[in-house]
């Protein structure tokens, strides 16, 4: 893992540093790669990974929210908290789908409460899956499943990359996709929240509409609210 700093205040910088380290020491967890950039142009130049980012808004130069639209442009994926000690920044930084927004004074307490929420949902989203099916073996990115259709005994996986006739039953995929962004509106199918595009009391489209997923109408209140709550994670 690696997680990046980008604020022209060193000494804030450094202390941010420290309070990361802390936090997975005290957790016993690997520690990360920790890069420290004073600019947003340094940051931009930077070919490392990109998991979870840590960005100023008020930089000379590039502004943190800049920075944080181009960086969701290359990596969708990528986990962003902004950093500021004025809140009218907020509503711009949730365009991008900002996964924190903390005040300076840094609070050490509620860093660690968010960090481990963010890490959650990196280890979620990079989590390996093995699809078995006839032809052989696949290995998927949980967060690049689409959604998981049972029809008649044929289970079929869809993904970003294609469909797959998987030999696993449903039962089993509803046991090993026990993310949040998950949830299974119809006894035949499980769905992936991040690709809903929209629904109705009785179908949820999926990816801009090319894929669709059964809702049952005594689920319908339930998965309104898991969605409603995952947009807010997601934010």
């Amino acid at each position: 893992m690696r997680i990046l700093i980008c604020d022209d205040d060193r000494m804030f910088s450094a202390q941010l540093e420290k309070c990361i380290t802390d936090y997975f020491h005290r957790n016993e967890l690997k520690a990360p790669e920790i890069a420290i950039f004073d600019s947003g142009e340094e940051l931009l130049g930077d070919t490392g990974e990109r998991d979870i980012v840590f960005l100023d808004v008020e930089m000379p130069g590039l502004s943190g929210i800049y920075i944080g639209n181009e960086l969701k442009k290359k990596n969708e994926a990528v986990i962003i908290f902004v950093i500021s000690s004025f809140s009218e920044y907020l509503d711009e930084a949730m365009r991008f789908h900002v996964f924190r927004y903390l005040s300076k004074p840094l609070e050490r307490q509620r860093l660690f409460r968010n960090l481990r929420d963010a890490l959650q949902v990196y280890h979620s989203a990079a989590a390996k899956l093995l699809i078995e099916t006839r032809q052989g073996c696949y290995t998927v990115l949980a967060s690049d499943i689409i959604s998981i259709e049972s029809l008649g005994r044929k289970i079929t996986v869809h993904t970003i990359q294609g469909d797959y006739e998987s030999l696993q039953t449903i039962k089993y995929w509803l046991g090993i996709l026990n993310m949040n962004c998950f949830f299974q509106p119809h006894r035949s199918f499980i769905i992936n929240m991040k690709y809903v595009s929209g629904f109705d009391h009785s179908v949820i489209q999926l990816c801009e509409n090319r894929i669709k997923a059964y809702l049952t109408r005594r689920k319908y209140t339930e998965f309104k609210q898991a969605y409603l709550l995952y947009l807010e994670s997601a934010r």
